[in-house]
């Protein structure tokens, strides 16, 4: 026995070396390696655009100093490449832009407002040039911008439309016995409409074929604009699938040259006046942006404006870089408020909703906030459902043209597998001391007072919900009202509508909340600080994998997308102000 414990005393001596050397190892690194990663830009360069490993508006900022020494220092933000874009304007050593291959998974609004960077960084007299084995459209959208499109001679292009598939479970709930209770209010509150019914009610498709035409608007209209070709014309393309092919994709002129790769990093060359066996300049976006800060942030003056990201969906707790809660979102707005540098607040809002009560939680927060300082709202790819209720009482609303807002609805979604376990032989019953005093249980049969009791509930929720848009818009309850009942808009039709002031981007918000707070020279300072315990972060490093992570692996990205979903239904607790369904635009 004592033989044993040596060995296992000695064991458990060699691991906790291991780890204070791994640990200490970092930390020193950490420490005195900080500048050796530094990148220096040479003559003659040209910044490679790969967003691959880029998804939010903000890659996040941490409390605690050992998060940020162990989480991954080269994560950015879109904001950070729209900053580094603007940067490379003025840059001598930047000649040009080169999108190779670019695959991203950016929404549609974040798109647009790296487009319209990239046309700004076309005026400078700066190139910029495209090639890619195969487009899809949201990748075209992107790279139509270019001064030369490149096409693999064996590639295709996807440009067709725009479409979006809803499923639809009635039928797989009657052949389980798994049900789920929808309690909603609004004629268009759709998130609930799969459990109910086979096929979609008109109204879901009335407001999404409206969405779709809108956003697909936007695309073509830019897309005309850099390839002048008239947008009837990119309609037809569209209907016929005429650029199906890179020569027909080349003959209706949506590329310019059908290549292999070698070919267009010869023309690059040329561009730069290089010589054909010797290699050009070229530096990643990712490194440009953490080496380069943009002159336009620094200034003499000490005034700044306080962007607060919130992005992702709404729910309980501190919240991180993919969810907002209410302890990251209430204590920024806090500090933004009482910090006298700070002359106005950007909210930059990426978000479908989620829980009404968060959602209620910080809406008050920039209640009070506003009654300090100037709040505006710039919104993203979503600010729908719970994402515009926390957006509805800002001092101005911007959104981009193919932003999806709206969606003012609540739903409450209880599981119910009362029909399953009859089958099976499972019986229930509830023993209690007062007539309503049982929780609900999925087990039994949803019961009428408590389904009116819970509907009451709703009720109440989307009152209030419509009542502060009201007074944050201006607006009576009846007209919130009319256009209300969980319906989604696009930015551009939000603004005919009164939900949203003006059209544009992060910028143009930041221009407004300048002039609000009466300030012309200022600096940014970007919120939340999250409060992440170290063994959070740790459990994400490849020995410690999370369990996601595995299971993604084994059954690939769609599938575990799917199952991400399932997840989400079941975790759905309490009343909702999330958007009616996730969008997937393709």
């Amino acid at each position: 026995m004592k033989f044993l414990g040596n060995v296992l005393a000695t064991v458990i001596g060699i691991f906790v070396f291991l780890m204070i050397s791994f640990f200490g190892i970092i930390f020193i690194a950490a420490l005195f390696g900080g500048d050796g990663d530094k990148v220096t830009i040479k003559n003659d360069s040209v910044i490679e655009l790969d967003l691959k490993r880029i998804q939010n508006d903000y890659a996040g900022k941490y409390e605690d100093p050992w998060v940020s020494i162990f989480s991954d220092q080269k994560s950015i933000g879109i904001t950070d490449v729209i900053k580094a874009i603007k940067s490379a304007e003025k840059d001598d050593n930047i000649k040009g832009i080169s999108i190779l291959n670019n695959q991203s998974s950016i929404g549609m609004a974040q798109t647009k407002e790296i487009r319209d960077a990239l046309e700004s960084f076309k005026k400078s007299g700066k190139f910029i040039m495209a090639y890619a084995n195969s487009y899809s459209q949201k990748e075209y959208y992107l790279n139509s911008v270019a001064d030369k499109i490149y096409l693999n001679p064996v590639g295709d292009m996807d440009f067709k439309g725009l479409s979006s598939e809803v499923m639809f479970f009635k039928d797989l709930q009657e052949k389980t016995g798994i049900h789920m209770e929808v309690i909603r209010h609004g004629k268009y509150k759709s998130a609930v409409e799969p459990f109910l019914q086979n096929e979609m009610s008109e109204a879901n498709r009335e407001q999404l074929t409206a969405l779709l035409r809108s956003v697909w608007d936007v695309v073509v209209t830019d897309i005309s604009k850099s390839r002048k070709i008239p947008v009837v014309h990119l309609n037809e393309i569209a209907n016929g699938l005429l650029a199906r092919t890179p020569e027909m994709a080349k003959s209706e002129k949506l590329v310019d040259v059908v290549a292999y790769e070698d070919v267009y990093h010869n023309d690059i060359k040329k561009a730069l006046k290089v010589a054909n066996d010797e290699d050009y300049n070229k530096v990643s976006i990712d490194d440009y942006t953490q080496n380069h800060v943009t002159t336009s942030e620094i200034t003499e003056s000490d005034d700044q404006i306080a962007v607060i990201y919130a992005q992702g969906e709404i729910g309980s707790g501190e919240g991180d870089v993919n969810t907002i809660g209410e302890g990251s979102m209430r204590r920024s707005l806090q500090e933004a408020a009482k910090d006298k540098n700070i002359k106005a607040i950007v909210l930059r809002i990426d978000s479908p909703g989620g829980s009404a009560l968060t959602s209620d939680l910080i809406w008050r927060e920039i209640e009070l906030t506003k009654k300090v300082k100037p709040v505006v709202v710039s919104m993203g790819n979503y600010a729908a459902s719970g994402g515009y209720y926390i957006a509805c009482n800002a001092n101005t609303i911007f959104a981009e043209k193919n932003t999806i807002t709206g969606s003012i609805g609540v739903f409450g979604v209880l599981p119910n597998f009362s029909p399953l376990a009859t089958k099976i032989g499972i019986h229930t019953e509830q023993v209690k001391t007062h007539e309503n005093a049982a929780n609900y249980s999925p087990f039994v049969p949803l019961d009428d007072k408590f389904a009116a009791v819970t509907l009451e509930g709703v009720e109440q929720i989307y009152k209030t919900f419509v009542t502060h848009v009201a007074e944050g818009r201006k607006m009576t309850f009846d007209q919130v009202d009319a256009i209300a009942q969980g319906r989604v808009w696009s930015g551009s039709e939000a603004l005919k509508i009164g939900l949203v002031d003006k059209i544009g981007g992060l910028d143009d918000a930041l221009a407004e909340a300048a002039r609000l707070g009466k300030i012309k020279e200022y600096s940014t300072q970007n919120f939340p600080v999250y409060k992440k315990d170290l063994n959070e972060l740790l459990s994400g490093l490849p020995f410690v994998k999370s369990k996601d992570a595995f299971i993604k692996e084994e059954i690939g990205e769609a599938n575990f997308l799917l199952l991400e979903q399932f997840k989400k239904t079941k975790k759905t607790q309490g009343i909702q102000a999330l958007m009616p369904f996730e969008i997937s635009i393709q």
